[in-house]
């Protein structure tokens, strides 16, 4: 300010150093008046993002009680199995079949395009500083989201087909579609689709568990499966088979197979059993019934 009388001389103002006394908890703006402006952060955005996390959670929830994982086969070495790699996967699978992704250059496949990719998606925020949010105004970064997509769904779909066409050539039936038609089998007869031994099986004690049909089934093909105690390890438990099926029908059944299982007479013989020992396991198997 002025000091003194002088009429020449002049007043600066500084400024306001004052600061606004507080009034609690600030409002955020409403945006929805501003088209292609944001919203802000904390509460409006997070609370819809936590919302929808806790859907999702409880949807997941309720799917797993609803319909527990199901326990795979037991793992036959001498299996003649085309591998596999879950469906999320099988775009990294086909990829690491072509030349410049093996062998050789296998630095330039894992290393190199990898490098190259995630490079990419990395630089992207700092190649595409534009504040447009409208995705045909942001040619990088739409373009490499649509490359990356067009890429996985071409790996992926490739990668299935050519799988596809391998089962065909060799016969072969997976394990999935194997479970699908013995739950289809288990639904139409009214019986329980789930492969997990029940209570009752539990409770079913094995009849004559030192008849010479018990020492054959210990060498057969069967107790990989169905387990040494009968109660299934990953295929249906054979306690109380003899109340299902005959002696017949069991002979039947190991010849031609059921559902997901394959024949097995073949095998049996391959594992130095005779017809006559065929026979007594199906006798043996027969006698097994829950009223015994």
């Amino acid at each position: 300010m002025a000091h003194g009388k002088k009429s020449d001389e002049k007043v600066v103002f500084v400024g306001d150093s004052r600061v606004r006394k507080g009034e609690g908890f600030i409002t955020p703006p409403d945006y929805t008046s501003y088209p292609g402006k944001s919203e802000a952060f904390i509460p409006n955005f997070l609370l819809k993002e936590w919302m929808v996390g806790v859907v999702v959670l409880v949807g997941f929830l309720v799917l797993t009680i609803s319909e527990p994982a199901p326990l795979g086969y037991p793992a036959d070495p001498s299996a003649n199995v085309i591998p596999m790699p879950d469906w999320y996967f099988l775009f990294l699978y086909q990829y690491l079949k072509y030349p410049y992704a093996s062998g050789d250059y296998v630095v330039l496949g894992t290393l190199g395009v990898s490098g190259v990719a995630f490079g990419a998606l990395l630089l992207a925020p700092f190649l595409d500083t534009g504040k447009e949010r409208r995705f045909y105004r942001r040619p990088i970064a739409s373009s490499l989201m649509l490359l990356s997509i067009v890429s996985v769904i071409y790996l992926t779909n490739v990668a299935w087909t050519h799988y596809k066409h391998e089962l065909e050539a060799t016969g072969q039936e997976p394990e999935h579609i194997q479970r699908e038609k013995e739950a289809e089998e288990r639904h139409a007869a009214g019986e329980s689709t789930s492969f997990a031994p029940s209570q009752q099986e539990d409770e079913i004690a094995i009849v004559e568990p030192d008849a010479a049909g018990a020492e054959i089934y210990k060498k057969a093909t069967c107790v990989s499966c169905h387990a040494v105690d009968l109660k299934g390890q990953g295929a249906p438990a054979l306690l109380g088979i003899g109340d299902k099926h005959s002696q017949e029908e069991i002979l039947t059944i190991i010849k031609e197979g059921v559902g997901g299982m394959q024949p097995q007479y073949d095998n049996n013989i391959a594992q130095g059993l005779t017809d006559e020992d065929i026979n007594t396991l199906a006798e043996w198997l027969a006698l097994q019934k829950a009223g015994q």
